[in-house]
């Protein structure tokens, strides 16, 4: 009776064969933890705490959290196990709205292209740092200007910092040799997001390793990852302690946690606070990427998936205050040692996670060791995500053809898909790729996850019913929601993600990056993106109602929104109640006798190949219907 199952489970040992299941609980919320907790802990929270008052940031954060992240995960999570379906076979609940899960797979797309591309860079300052002297150390490399000034450049004395105060207060602004680093050298930056100039080749080297790893640990889909994110999800909190351990005993470290952590209140009233706390919580936890309804579609249908969307929520906001002490610890020992204030070396993004935290590094004694494990953090960071990102755009495309051959050859289709996300990424590695994917970033994954997660709260509450979901959730967890869940769920959720809406619409501003101002024909290529997520959901909505039966629209209309025959538990034991297959023979036959079928043909197959606790229980299970 563990986690909640209930005698007769072993019918989903059936399912497991066929489809696939997490070898037990802990698997699954190791890789939704991974996929939750991601570079944006790193790099985007503290930086968005520090701007937005300190701790008192917090406050408006976790009211977000408890108001719609929480929520707003459980209601994916409950989805996607009662169905257990992907993010396109889980509308046949209302099929018009089949376009969501589309317009998730196409956000999940673009993520995943340029996710790896990040990882790739990471990989590649991983591979640069196993040296005696870190390459960002010193301004006497072939690819320094005369503005470098290193801080570890020439004698340490008081004069010499001292001579940087002057040079950061004067008009001629100082370059750190991190930062000429990886624009000059890394990237080698071209002037223009046109001016694609040559194809960096250590990056295309290690964006070509990063995708081998991500397709070896998914080749088995879920039974294989399952077994890697019990590394991937767990050191990076091993990484994160060893560094937080290292930044608290240096001087000036202090500094940079006050800085962190303390509150000014006056901002609280101030409505881009409050929208930024909403935003986070809302990307940080990965709602509406179509990743979690996959994750959790194959868990056991009984397993307690309210319990595990509150630790998983939970950890996700933990960690992101966690990593903002790491992160400040040491760039308040910097600012110390080069004697500014905090505000002048904090950075978030690509820039705090390449330029500031390495260039800070090189202060410590053997810098490359603290690099190496930094570096290390970021790559399984961004694994434990692009896993899951992966996993759904597969899970996705084998759940909608669903025949037993693509089920066999399930491992070709995740070598597709990954070697198209290869050749995609492959312009991101160019002269011009840091700008490509900083503008995929911020349009292909912005205001789309917002409209795509509003629509999906109204679809299941107000389209299926909120009294038929509750009905679904009770039958699967053996008690309904809380009534605190079913309030947010219908009103209080959706009213934030429609504030997130209108908050990302007014606070818009052009993208920039550092100086470079992008050019409208690039702009224009951001809202497409945007868009083209978003599109399918009117496009397949119009071609559902035109195919749907009736005289009238609203007929067509009622059929389009009306649950399919084979929604429900995937199961036939679990299709009880309203569920239960005894309306009429030919329903009947569609319901029972139909999935029968492929597992009496893969019990046969199962018994040919030895795998492990399913050959028995097959044939038991054969006999016993």
């Amino acid at each position: 009776l563990q986690n909640g199952a209930v005698p007769g489970e072993q019918g989903k040992q059936e399912k497991s064969v066929k489809r696939g299941n997490w070898g037990n609980q802990i698997e699954f919320v190791l890789t939704s933890v991974g996929y939750a907790v991601g570079l944006g802990n790193v790099w985007r929270f503290p930086y968005l705490c520090y701007r937005n008052g300190g701790g008192a940031f917090m406050f408006p954060y976790f009211i977000m959290l408890v108001f719609c992240g929480i929520p707003l995960f459980f209601m994916e999570l409950s989805f996607g196990q009662f169905a257990s379906q992907g993010c396109l076979g889980v509308w046949r609940v209302s099929p018009m709205f089949k376009g969501v899960g589309y317009g998730m797979m196409v956000v999940s797309t673009y993520i995943g292209i340029y996710y790896n591309v990040v990882i790739c860079i990471a990989f590649y300052y991983f591979f640069v740092s196993m040296t005696r002297v870190l390459p960002w150390t010193y301004c006497s490399n072939p690819w320094n200007t005369p503005d470098c000034v290193g801080v570890l450049d020439g004698n340490l004395s008081s004069r010499v910092a001292l001579n940087i105060t002057q040079l950061l207060n004067t008009t001629q602004k100082r370059t750190s040799p991190s930062e000429e680093y990886w624009r000059r050298y890394v990237l080698n930056l071209s002037d223009d997001i046109g001016n694609l100039g040559e194809v960096r080749l250590p990056l295309l080297g290690c964006l070509g390793v990063s995708w081998v790893v991500v397709f070896l640990c998914l080749i088995k889909g879920v039974k294989s990852s399952g077994k890697v994110v019990y590394f991937t999800a767990t050191f990076p909190y091993v990484v994160l302690t060893i560094l937080f351990v290292r930044g608290i005993t240096l001087e000036g470290a202090v500094t940079g946690i006050m800085y962190y952590l303390t509150p000014q209140w006056d901002k609280i009233l101030n409505a881009k606070v409050w929208g930024d706390a909403a935003s986070q919580i809302f990307y940080s936890l990965g709602c509406a990427w179509g990743g979690l309804i996959t994750m959790a579609s194959y868990n056991k249908f009984h397993n307690n998936c309210y319990r595990d969307s509150i630790i998983i929520s939970i950890t996700n906001c933990a960690t992101s205050v966690y990593a903002g002490f790491v992160i400040f610890s040491i760039l308040g020992f910097m600012a110390n040692h080069l004697g500014v204030d905090v505000s002048k070396v904090a950075d978030h993004g690509p820039g705090l996670a390449f330029v500031a935290y390495p260039e800070a590094l090189t202060l410590l004694p053997i810098s490359p060791l603290w690099s190496i494990l930094f570096f290390f953090m970021l790559i399984l960071l961004g694994l434990g995500t692009q896993f899951c990102l992966l996993e759904t755009l597969v899970t996705a495309i084998v759940d909608e053809v669903g025949n037993e051959w693509i089920i066999r050859k399930k491992t070709f289709v995740t070598l597709g898909v990954a070697v198209a996300g290869f050749l995609l990424g492959v312009p991101l590695t160019t002269q011009a790729g840091i700008y490509w994917l900083l503008l995929m970033d911020n349009y292909a994954a912005s205001f789309s996850l917002v409209v795509i997660s509003c629509i999906m709260c109204v679809a299941i509450m107000y389209i299926y019913g909120h009294r038929n979901y509750f009905k679904d959730i009770e039958m699967m967890l053996g008690f309904p929601p809380p009534l605190f869940f079913q309030i947010c769920w219908r009103f209080i959720s959706p009213a934030i993600i429609f504030f997130i809406l209108v908050f990302t619409v007014i606070q818009y501003r052009p993208i920039s990056y550092n100086e470079y101002v992008y050019p409208t024909w690039a702009i224009s290529i951001g809202f497409l993106m945007a868009l083209s997520s978003v599109i399918c959901i009117p496009i397949y909505a119009i071609y559902k109602v035109c195919r749907s039966e009736g005289d009238t629209l609203l007929e067509r209309l009622k059929n389009a929104t009306k649950a399919s025959k084979d929604w429900g538990p995937a199961l036939p034991e679990h299709r009880s109640g309203r569920y239960a297959p005894a309306f009429s023979p030919s329903t009947e036959s569609h319901l029972e006798v139909q999935p029968l079928q492929p597992e009496k043909g893969q019990s046969e197959a199962v018994a040919a190949s030895p795998v492990q606790g399913s050959n028995g229980s097959a044939h038991s299970q054969d006999s016993r219907l």
